[in-house]
């Protein structure tokens, strides 16, 4: 019996040992990087642009296929909680925009700075927040990346600032952002983003006015998915030239579902900023597969039709897919075990972010003030009793 055993446990290893040997040999086999030709940018007020042929590796394509998956599967795990009632109140998708967030984030440091709108999720990913952090950010639980009590629109990170959910008004926080850069004679800059419906916000035109006299190293970013909550931009803007709007501040529109043209652009408009040369103005077009937020279907000022016509033709994830395939850069198998690992990451956040308790009440007013206040401040502790000084 033992006898058998031992020659199964043999036969089996040697089979082991053969399959790893093939599969040692097929990923040696693999481009270790590939050239790709992009689609131009269309520029404004530039004599340059960003290179259209560029260089992927392999572990670069790897790395931005495994990121995209993971926001795309957690922003579709957001809506199942969602409509279980689990997630409530405000809550905003990107998914059909990874692109944009890992493309951006491609191109820039850890150390630069970045604020954003109310869809933050994918954000707070790239920033450095986990899938368990925002999972649990979204059900309100103590181990959310704001302790519970910021919900989707209030995730913040290091050198993050949010999740804002006052249309356009993360746009002059961000020139202040780029100005305290400038002031500390770093080389850091900040990338400030904001869709094509606060793109009509007068405050935004403020910024580029002041951003644009002091050269501040600020990147402006128009992610224009084609619909103001369900305005589309052609019945919302006189002019849907985005990136022109600076008018004085230079401009580039960009492929926003392609991944290496968000890659390109960017890396060339944070080299226009840290040579000191100003702001500059980014367009990325780009389009949101889920409603406005999910009080909105987003059925009834587009079609499904239309919806499809994205997903078949310029999913960013699908071209990101068939470039490493058609290019010997990943197998099939490969990336169907990437694709396993993330269902398994998403689902283990989930299961955190239904049983982790939520953040006690005593804790409701913590977090307001950075250090203990030197004084007594009234409304920090709504079970103080307020004194009379008179």
């Amino acid at each position: 019996m033992l006898t058998n055993i031992s020659s199964v446990l043999r036969a089996c290893a040697q089979r082991n040992g053969a399959a790893a040997v093939v599969s040692a040999r097929t990923y040696a086999d693999f481009a270790t990087q590939a050239t790709f030709e992009i689609k131009k940018c269309d520029v404004h007020k530039l004599d340059e642009a960003p290179a259209t042929q560029v260089v992927m590796t392999r572990d670069e394509g790897l790395q931005y296929y495994r990121t995209m998956q993971t926001m795309r599967r957690m922003e579709l795990k957001a809506d199942q909680l969602y409509k279980q009632k689990i997630i409530r109140g405000f809550c905003h998708l990107y998914d059909g925009q990874e692109a944009c967030a890992v493309g951006i984030e491609a191109s820039i440091n850890l150390t630069d700075h970045l604020i954003t709108a109310y869809r933050a999720h994918g954000y707070t990913f790239t920033r450095g927040g986990t899938v368990k952090e925002i999972m649990a950010e979204l059900t309100g639980r103590r181990s959310g990346i704001a302790k519970g009590k910021g919900g989707s629109m209030h995730m913040y990170a290091k050198n993050f600032y949010g999740g804002n959910g006052i249309v356009g008004a993360q746009v002059p926080l961000g020139a202040g952002v780029a100005l305290a850069c400038r002031y500390k004679g770093t080389d850091e800059l900040c990338v400030c983003l904001y869709g094509d419906g606060a793109a009509n916000q007068g405050q935004i035109f403020e910024t580029y006015n002041m951003a644009a006299l002091w050269k501040l190293p600020v990147i402006f970013i128009c992610e224009n998915n084609r619909y103001g909550m369900g305005t589309s931009v052609e019945r919302a803007a006189a002019s849907t030239d985005y990136f022109k709007r600076g008018e004085f501040i230079p401009g580039l529109r960009v492929d926003g579902m392609d991944i290496l043209c968000v890659r390109e652009a960017t890396r060339f408009a944070a080299d226009h900023c840290r040579s000191g040369k100003g702001p500059i103005l980014m367009e990325l077009q780009t389009y949101r597969y889920h409603g406005h937020s999910m009080s909105d279907p987003g059925v009834s000022y587009r079609t499904r039709d239309e919806i499809q016509e994205v997903r078949s033709k310029s999913d960013p994830i699908s071209l990101l897919k068939d470039r490493l395939l058609s290019n010997n850069m990943a197998s099939v198998e490969e990336l169907k075990e990437i694709d396993v690992e993330v269902r398994k990451e998403i689902e283990d956040a989930a299961q955190l972010a239904t049983t982790d308790p939520e953040p006690p009440l005593e804790e409701l007013c913590n977090h307001i003030f950075y250090n203990n206040p030197p004084i007594e401040v009234r409304g920090t502790n709504p079970w103080a009793k307020l004194k009379s000084l008179s």
